[in-house]
């Protein structure tokens, strides 16, 4: 076995640093999960599910980026430099940062075609809900698209881009990815862990509906299995760039569902400045 395939068995991760967090898990249920993504009508609360925390190591996966892919693990990190100066400006995300990502995605993955669909930002600090689009990280362990809803929100958004001949995009190998970075200082709060996808079960991933006031989408929420293995790149700066894949049509053994969560690092100083990050949801086309 080459270390490429090997670098994320026990023995290899073992050695690697690491910290110990709290992950919080969706606890299994009868009935399918709900979450709401605004308040919603009285007597209905916002979620259905409960969520069970469990001490896990996450390990410090920097030194071995190079060898970790999205088609095994459901990750991947690389350095990009960006031109964009203020994230927080929505046109200078459309107008630089989606060609500049569109792009790198490209390079990273062999795709032929790139569609961004979505952004957000994420910033406790500012996350004012019903006032602006800054969010909360999300601290639950999930992954954003589901078997089904990958299909659902292709065939709506590429409609919505009057983009032509969906029906044959989407029968070829097509991929959801989220490109996540850091958009102000390095990430000392709230980092962003991954899941490599070997280590998840397809017992683990339960999909529940998101509802919008327009739409209802599905995404998975995972319950906790011990042999999850879990990495983070402490310390982001946005000049680095962490691609997270949320679906792939590919039913051949490849990684399809990555699950993620922020977390609280214990590391992390206590007067650490809140996270700010950005992640764009994309459509990769592959070759057919």
């Amino acid at each position: 076995m080459s270390l490429n395939n090997q670098v994320l068995d026990k023995p290899v991760s073992a050695e690697l640093p690491y910290v110990e967090a709290n992950l919080s898990y969706l606890v299994p249920m009868a009935e399918k999960p709900v979450n709401y993504t605004y308040e919603p009508p009285p007597g209905i609360p916002r979620t259905n599910a409960t969520y069970q925390t469990h001490k896990l190591p996450i390990y410090n996966a920097r030194s071995i980026s190079e060898n970790i892919s999205l088609d095994r693990e459901g990750f991947a990190f690389t350095g990009h430099n960006t031109n964009v100066r203020n994230f927080y400006d929505e046109d200078e995300v459309r107008r630089v940062y989606y060609p500049e990502a569109e792009q790198l995605l490209k390079e990273v993955t062999g795709a032929t075609k790139v569609v961004i669909f979505d952004h957000t930002l994420r910033n406790a600090s500012q996350s004012k809900p019903g006032e602006n689009n800054i969010k909360e990280p999300a601290k639950r362990v999930h992954n954003d698209f589901t078997a089904k809803s990958g299909y659902t929100r292709a065939r709506l958004e590429l409609a919505a881009q009057g983009i032509d001949d969906i029906d044959a995009l989407l029968k070829q190998r097509f991929a959801i990815i989220n490109v996540w970075r850091a958009i102000a200082t390095p990430i000392q709060e709230s980092p962003l862990a991954l899941c490599d996808a070997q280590s998840i079960a397809p017992t683990d991933i339960v999909a529940g509906d998101l509802v919008y006031r327009d739409r209802v989408g599905e995404t998975y929420g995972i319950t906790y299995n011990s042999k999850h293995k879990w990495f983070y790149f402490p310390q982001m700066h946005r000049d680095e760039a962490l691609f997270i894949k949320c679906f792939d049509s590919a039913e051949d053994g490849r990684a399809r569902f990555a699950g993620h969560t922020a977390f609280e690092d214990p590391t992390s100083p206590a007067n650490a400045p809140p996270r700010e990050s950005i992640e764009l949801r994309t459509f990769v086309f592959y070759p057919a």
